[in-house]
């Protein structure tokens, strides 16, 4: 378990309940009121305030340029110091005034001299407008350049021509321009117009006119009554692609191997066109190292090769604004050979051009010329050097530098090495460098001399210098290139030396410095700085501000903040002079700084350490000569937020389930949200995951599942987080690299490389075998070893073809089998065993089947495996019979019937025998026993079971092994009259020689017959004959159901139906019930009832207790089972299931229910004796087609293929089927309680009372659907009668 100790941003700074006008710049990072963040300079100068973030990271960044300009600064340092003994009060506050004269009265340590020059350094930009859209269109402004088209502009003269310049300022500006340094006038041409609102000229050529006649250097001018700002000096150009020249080429005749050069020469343009080589069939031409396009347009060969004729050869020249393509007459190449044959073949022969008969030279420069050049290139482009040679072979191309390395992050090789490009190019990589061209002949080299120079680039570019009134301030313009830049100042566009004189100004180089400046010292400055390669034109205008304070913020933020947090309070405000800003606490007390607090510069507050006491209501209140404002902040505390049960690292099984706890407290009125990370990434929640409040689980874990979880619990304000690792079990990675070694006869070694054990140790290693004679295919189970071994020694079979594989297994379970090894065939030898499991049975009564398990691959030992099987009566000493079987199976035939006898099965292959086998005794088959029990008593033990006893029959007569003696018994009929029973035969085993048994379940009051017969393996014998016996009366089952109703508090209604299974004659019902409140019973009181009576009212006595009913039925020999209800609770007690019920008794004694239910009987009751009279009418009808199976030729309704409905008392019971041999079957199952072996009937009281009981139930599972309802049934007659 790891805590992360992280807390939310907002937890440091507060969240500020306001709108989202500063969204952008929190998402930039900053702070939102960041522009208002003070130089550490403020300290030192009382006039130069900066509120910029931007502008601190700026001073420290030409921290060192500002302290090598403090020797020239010396002069103005002393002149600073005494401005600071000096109190003003429009700049500064009562806190800044009080602090100048001690600073005055102690000499200042040495980084104070330092921290002040660079003060000095620091005073342009003193005061930066904020980006707040009321205050910019409320100041007024210089104009500035913000949009212009390029310095070198280049046109299609097919469109209109635009030369774009777009300015801002205050008022808004206006435009003119010059063409050529001469004034421009726009109204005198009626083709150029300027754009509303803007100084961009358009300039139509739609009625006609010459592109051409519009070139020249424009430049723009922006004017209002605060100044003039300049645009770049804009050369216009019309882009130009002229035709080629017409020439006739004569065929170019070269020697083969000699070099060449085809010369491109294309006409000028404007742009340069791009080139490129094709043949006259519009096919590029194949470029490689022996042939290229050089940089200037021009193809060069190295070395002619024959092949090189089959094609012409097209300079193409692609201009970029017209997007035309202009195509050069072709070269045709006529190549002399010494070896005519233009032998493809050769192409890709070792030695090519001694194949073709060309002498091999060494390399020699095409381009360029000689051992040596120079090349000068301007700072920031890039640097192309091009080395072309000739020779044979075609030599290779290799640069360097003298005196260091190639600069490996800009340079590049192109053109199959033949130029090298250097990108962005600095000081730094001017020096001399060269190529080396060589092949197996020789080498040469060429050396560049490489010059860098440098058109102007700024060092610092002046910025617009924004003072308040009597506030001093510089613009800096430093630039450098090479050779050195001159600087040129100009102010509203003219040069600063014809301009009319400013005693509050004062130029020193590249440097204006601006003292006391006034409302009138407004202006726009140019500085231009250049040299020979260009130049660089730059506007910054001075503009002197006077404005009263005014906040920037909403008014009465909201800021919440957590406690025992760091937290400043924002109080974004402008004005100039600078206003001073103090804060005040819940509107009284003094000025806010000390302690606990500490306000900055910028004017923000400070509470280094939040406590509960701090929240109230902060006033800040900015003020300056010309008057102040103020700003509400409410500051909230809130409690923090908190993990205080952090999830545990776990280790889990994969496939189960694993539970990361995360338990948070925090503010409760802050929305709390919990989410959760997996490795650093938010986690998706997927089918198998559930996020709940406090909880991640996560079911059915897999591997995937692995890795740091990271509970985040965050609010508005703040964040706690806590991790925890969960390691994943899982089953290991298969083992790879199998590797068989040490080969031998009957064994070999095995050596594989485990795989991931996925956090599991591995435990063992499986290896298995596959054979491709016997079951290919199929893998079997040859050793196990330890997790520790990754190689074992393999014992082998002979004559099998293996191929392993290993799992490995771990704690979790076992991987995927590895991919098999190589095979590896063993030699054969005879079989050193025999099959197993021999058996020898008969299938019929004649005949003896011998059996055995056939010998598998690794038992063969050789190919052609067979059996030799041998068999003999036993005991007879007569000769084995043998057959020779390459199966699993042999009949023997003309056996006499259930004789034993001697079997043998001995393996043999193609090497020799193997051991002589041991004999098994089997027997032929059998036939049905010839005799059936005798003397079969039986001996009735209670209502439900009778006890069987009889004689055993002689051996000879069961001819086979005596399986079971089997009793064949069924209910013939019940003592109840005219009470339908099914006649379906039952069977009760009695296995072994046995002489006596029980059959149980049995109907009470019922007429039985039974009959028993022997069993051997071919089925029974002969029947015994006939014994009928009688059960006696038993005890009912429980009445169906009992149901009890309460109408209303007085009185309790008790319904019932008859039992299923009244077993006897009912003599009537027994209602026992008793009342009872909680704990407290009260005296059972016991009612009886005549049977035919099934209803019964309870008057109550107490109206809060509740009643229990317990009913049973009874016969002449006893009551039967009982079933217990109660009556519903009280109204104020009821559940509301029991409330239900009550409903549903309201309802069904309603008298319109009752009528519902009259009308719904009568009509089904008019519905049956429709029927009824059609199905009479009817008499008999045809249903053979509609039986599913012939009827029995003892079925006593078949009658000329019609069946006779109108016995409609001895029908079948409905659930009930009929069977083939016309009894009934019962849906439910007719098993029978058995009694085994001689000692059977200990498991029964003599009285036979656990068989009652049992058979109560049962009786009552047997009747289930196979007897009408007591509604409907004749017993009920007789119940009426008793």
């Amino acid at each position: 378990m790891r805590r992360l100790a992280a807390r939310g941003a907002a937890g440091d700074a507060g969240e500020v309940a306001a709108p989202a006008a500063d969204s952008s710049d929190s998402a930039q990072g900053r702070s939102p009121s960041s522009w208002r963040l003070i130089d550490l300079c403020a300290v030192w100068d009382a006039g130069v305030y900066l509120p910029s973030a931007a502008w601190n990271g700026a001073s420290s960044g030409v921290a060192r340029r500002r302290l090598n300009e403090a020797e020239r600064l010396s002069s103005v340092r002393e002149a600073q110091l005494k401005r600071l003994k000096v109190t003003r009060p429009r700049v500064l506050g009562s806190r800044e005034r009080g602090r100048v004269p001690r600073m005055a009265r102690q000499p200042p340590p040495p980084w104070v001299h330092a921290a002040f020059l660079l003060c000095l350094l620091s005073l342009g930009g003193a005061i930066e407008i904020p980006m707040d859209p009321s205050i910019q269109n409320e100041l007024t402004q210089p104009p500035t350049i913000t949009k212009q088209s390029v310095k070198d502009h280049i046109v299609d003269p097919r469109d209109n021509i635009l030369i774009e310049c777009e300015a801002k300022g205050n008022p808004a500006p206006s435009f003119h321009w010059t063409r050529n340094s001469r004034f421009f006038n726009i109204a005198k041409d009626p083709r150029v117009s300027m754009r509303r609102r803007s100084g961009t000229l358009v300039i139509d050529f739609r009625s006609g006119g010459r592109p051409e006649e519009y070139e020249g250097e424009y430049q723009c001018f922006a004017r209002n009554k605060f100044g003039t700002a300049l645009s770049n000096r804009i050369r216009l150009q019309v882009s130009k692609s002229p035709l080629w020249p017409k020439e006739n080429l004569d065929p170019v005749v070269v020697q083969e191997g000699a070099p060449l050069t085809l010369q491109c020469n294309p006409p000028p343009g404007l742009p340069s066109p791009v080139i490129f080589w094709m043949s006259s069939s519009m096919e590029p031409i194949t470029q490689d190292k022996r042939v290229s396009q050089g940089h200037n347009g021009d193809l060069y060969f190295s070395n002619v090769m024959l092949q090189d004729m089959q094609t012409d050869y097209s300079c193409n020249a692609r201009f970029h604004f017209t997007h035309t393509i202009q195509q050069k007459n072709p070269f045709t190449l006529k190549v002399l050979t010494n070896h005519p044959y233009n032998d493809s073949s050769l192409r890709n022969h070792p030695d090519m051009y001694s194949a073709r008969g060309v002498a091999e030279r060494t390399p020699s420069f095409m381009y360029p010329q000689g051992t040596a050049s120079s090349q000068m290139v301007l700072r920031g482009m890039d640097l192309l050097l091009e080395c072309i040679a000739s020779g044979v072979p075609t030599p290779d191309i290799a640069w360097y530098k003298k005196g260091g390395d190639l600069p490996s992050d800009k340079a590049k090789f192109e053109n199959f090495n033949k130029a090298l490009r250097i990108t962005n190019v600095s000081e730094e990589d001017s020096g001399e460098y060269f190529c080396l061209a060589s092949n197996k002949m020789g080498s040469i080299r060429h050396t560049i001399s490489v010059r860098v120079k440098a058109a102007p680039y700024w060092l610092d570019e002046p910025k617009n210098l924004i003072l308040a009134p009597g506030e001093d301030g510089r613009l800096v313009c430093r630039a450098n290139g090479n050779p050195k830049p001159t600087v040129q100042w100009m102010v509203n566009g003219e040069p600063l030396q014809s301009a009319p004189p400013n005693p509050n100004r004062e130029v020193a180089g590249d440097t204006i410095i601006f003292r006391d400046t006034q409302i009138s010292s407004r202006a726009v400055y140019q500085c231009n700085t250049s040299n020979e390669h260009g130049y660089l034109l730059a506007n910054a205008f001075v503009s002197v501000l006077d404005v009263p304070p005014r906040m920037l913020s909403p008014r009465n933020q909201l800021i919440r903040v957590i406690l025992y947090n760091r937290t400043r309070l924002d109080c974004p405000f402008f004005g100039s002079p600078i206003p001073t800003l103090r804060w005040f606490k819940n509107g009284q007390g003094s000025n806010l700084d000390g302690g606990n607090y500490h306000v900055y510069e910028n004017g923000s507050l400070e509470i280094k350490m939040i406590r509960k006491e701090d929240q109230g209501i902060y006033t800040c209140v900015a003020t300056n000569i010309l008057g102040k404002a103020e700003n509400q902040v409410r500051l909230e505390v809130k409690d923090p937020t908190r993990i205080y049960r952090m999830p545990e690292d776990q280790v889990a099984k994969r496939g189960t389930t694993v539970q990361l706890e995360c338990r948070v407290k925090h503010d409760p009125s802050l929305k709390l949200t919990v989410s959760w990370l997996k490795d650093d990434e938010p986690l998706y929640i997927g089918n198998r995951m559930k996020k709940e409040d406090d909880s991640l689980t996560i079911f059915g874990v897999a591997e995937r599942d692995q890795g740091s979880y990271t509970c985040v619990a965050s609010t508005e304000l703040d964040q706690d987080l806590a991790k925890a690792y969960l390691t994943v079990l899982g089953r290991p990675d298969r083992p790879r690299d199998l590797e068989l070694t040490d080969l031998a006869e009957r064994s070999v070694r095995l050596t594989w490389i485990p795989g991931d054990d996925n956090n599991s140790p591995i435990t063992d290693y499986v290896v298995q075998f596959e054979e491709d004679q016997f079951q290919p295919g199929v893998w079997h189970d040859h050793s196990k070893y330890p997790g520790s071994v990754n190689s074992a020694v393999l014992r082998l079979s002979p004559y099998v073809n293996y191929q392993f594989r290993v799992i490995a297994v771990n704690e979790v379970g076992s991987s995927h089998p590895s991919l098999p090894s190589e095979r590896y065939r063993t030699s054969g030898a005879p079989p050193e065993s025999n099959p197993g499991d021999v058996k020898g049975e008969g299938t019929r009564k004649n005949n003896m089947e011998i059996t055995w398990t056939p010998m598998n691959a690794t038992s063969a030992f050789g190919p052609n495996l067979r059996y030799i099987v041998k068999w003999r009566r036993r005991e007879t000493r007569e000769a084995w019979n043998n057959v020779t079987v390459w199966g699993s199976r042999y009949v023997v035939g003309q056996t006499p019937v259930y004789v034993p006898y001697e079997i043998r099965v001995q393996a043999e292959n193609d090497f020799g025998k193997g051991p002589e086998p041991e004999s098994v005794i089997g027997y032929s088959g059998e036939d049905y026993p010839r005799a059936a029990p005798t003397e079969v008593k039986v001996r009735v033990m209670n209502s439900t079971a009778i006890s069987l006893q009889w004689n055993r029959v002689y051996p000879d007569t069961v001819q086979g092994q005596l399986r079971e003696y089997r009793a064949y018994y069924w209910r013939e009929s019940s003592l109840l009259k005219n009470l339908w029973v099914s006649q379906k035969r039952q069977q009760a085993s009695f296995p072994g020689d046995r002489l006596r048994g029980v059959v149980s379940r049995l109907f009470p009051y019922s007429n039985y017959k039974l009959e028993m017969v022997v069993v051997n393996g071919r089925g029974d014998g002969p029947r015994s004959e006939t014994k009928e016996f009688t059960t006696p009366e038993g005890v009912p089952s429980a009445p169906r159901r009992f149901r009890v109703r309460q109408p209303n508090l007085e009185t309790i209604n008790l319904e019932w139906d008859h039992p299923e299974h009244p077993n006897g004659i009912m003599t009537g019902y027994t209602l026992k019930y008793v009342a009872f409140n909680g704990t407290k019973v009260g005296k059972q009181i016991v009612e009886n009832f005549s049977p035919n009576q099934t209803k019964f009212t309870v008057q109550r006595t107490d109206p809060v207790s509740r009643y229990r009913f317990t009913l049973s039925a009874r016969t002449q020999v006893g009551s039967g089972e009982a079933v217990t209800e109660e009556s519903p609770a009280p109204p104020n007690e009821a559940t509301p299931t029991a409330a239900y019920t009550n409903n549903q008794a309201d309802i069904a004694t309603q008298g319109w229910f009752i009528g519902l239910m009259c009308a719904i009987a009568l009509l089904v009751l008019i519905l049956l004796i429709v029927c009824f009279i059609k199905r009479s009418r009817g008499g008999k009808y045809p249903v053979r087609e509609k039986k599913d199976v012939p009827l029995g030729p003892e079925d006593p309704k078949e009658e000329d293929g019609s069946f006779d409905y109108s016995d409609e008392d001895n029908k079948p019971l409905q659930g009930s089927q009929t069977s083939l041999d016309g009894t009934i079957k019962q849906q439910e199952s007719d098993d029978s309680l058995v009694d085994y072996g001689e000692g059977g009937e200990g498991q029964f009281n003599e009285d036979g009372s656990f068989i009652g009981q049992y058979t109560v139930k049962k009786d009552k599972e047997e009747t289930e659907g196979n007897e009408s309802s007591e509604a409907t049934s004749p017993v009920n007659a007789i119940y009426s009668l008793a």
